[in-house]
């Protein structure tokens, strides 16, 4: 009996220790949202709940962020392992000597668009925002985009007539009337505007960028050149886990919506459910069904780097093979 017992008092002890060391072995990583915890990062959010990442030996912690320039910028300072960043802010820190770099897709389309109210604007082409005023930020890249987005289809700079705003009034603004046009984003902003507008007793409406020749990806995950280098398996398990999250949103996203709030509290429902509708399908690239989720076509990503680098007239300094790279995924 005495024997019995130590067996098994050896066996708890060996299983305690083996839990301790799993536990010590967890490596820490750090992924920047880029703004406030939304539909368009609930694959990560997923893989952190069903504990995906915790088998993969990761102890991911989920950090919101200030913006797509401020995200880039403080991800090649090495502030954080992985963020949520959009090529134009890439390219730009590229541009000033930064080395970071795209390691997945998530929206494999630009989800940007032109958001107005469809009461006071019958807007059905391009044509119809001529003379219109739309807002947006004073710093916003939204300055240069929409200008080089209306030569792309023809047009001249100053079809629209862009204004410089506070971001925190550029909404609200659109729901009252103050201004004809907004920038808006699928996955991020356009459920809030639709609860806004419904609220106001008006009808928003859109025109995506994408609709008229804009063939660009925006956000995905991005990661430092030296972590690439040096820490190449936890990227590799981080975006497994990842888009592991996104297929169970694809497929279930009720579930995937209960575990965001379950995770961030203050978020509303009907909003984040949206969001997700909106990434699961903006993350699919047709064209790439086979190469899996993430896949960064060289084609679209060359046609992205194409547009900001005369959006912001960077003359050819930023490489294309410079800004993305495929290795890290599973297929």
């Amino acid at each position: 009996m005495e024997r019995i017992i130590r067996l098994v008092r050896g066996v708890t002890l060996s299983a305690a220790l083996a839990a301790s060391s799993t536990a010590l072995a967890q490596e820490k990583v750090t992924f920047n949202m880029s703004w406030v915890p939304q539909g368009s990062v609930v694959g990560v959010a997923v893989a952190a709940d069903q504990g995906w990442f915790k088998e993969a030996g990761l102890d991911v912690t989920m950090i919101r962020g200030y913006g797509g320039n401020r995200t880039a910028n403080e991800l090649d300072q090495g502030q954080f392992e992985i963020g949520y960043v959009d090529p134009i802010s890439l390219v730009l820190n590229r541009s000033n000597g930064g080395k970071i770099r795209m390691i997945g897709a998530i929206n494999t389309q630009w989800p940007g668009g032109v958001c107005f109210l469809s009461d006071k604007h019958k807007i059905a082409t391009l044509d119809d925002m001529k003379g219109l005023q739309m807002g947006g930020g004073s710093a916003s890249p939204v300055q240069q985009v929409v200008p080089a987005w209306l030569e792309l289809n023809g047009k001249p700079r100053d079809f629209i007539h862009m204004l410089r705003l506070d971001p925190a009034v550029i909404d609200v603004s659109l729901i009252e009337g103050k201004i004809d046009l907004a920038e808006c984003w699928r996955a991020s902003n356009v459920p809030i505007l639709k609860k806004r507008a419904k609220t106001a007793g008006v009808q928003l409406g859109s025109i995506a960028y994408s609709a008229y020749k804009l063939d660009a990806y925006g956000s995905g995950f991005a990661a430092r050149e030296e972590t690439i280098d040096k820490h190449p398996d936890m990227l590799r398990k981080f975006l497994a886990a990842s888009y592991r999250g996104y297929d169970l949103a694809r497929g279930r996203p009720d579930q995937a919506a209960d575990i965001m709030v379950k995770m961030f509290p203050t978020l509303e429902r009907a909003i984040v459910l949206e969001q997700i509708h909106d990434i699961n399908q903006l993350i699919v690239d047709k064209d790439m069904v086979g190469k899996g989720l993430g896949y960064l076509r060289d084609d679209r990503m060359g046609s992205t780097v194409s547009f900001v680098d005369k959006a912001f007239d960077l003359r050819g300094k930023v490489k294309l093979s410079d800004t993305y790279s495929n290795a890290l995924l599973g297929k």
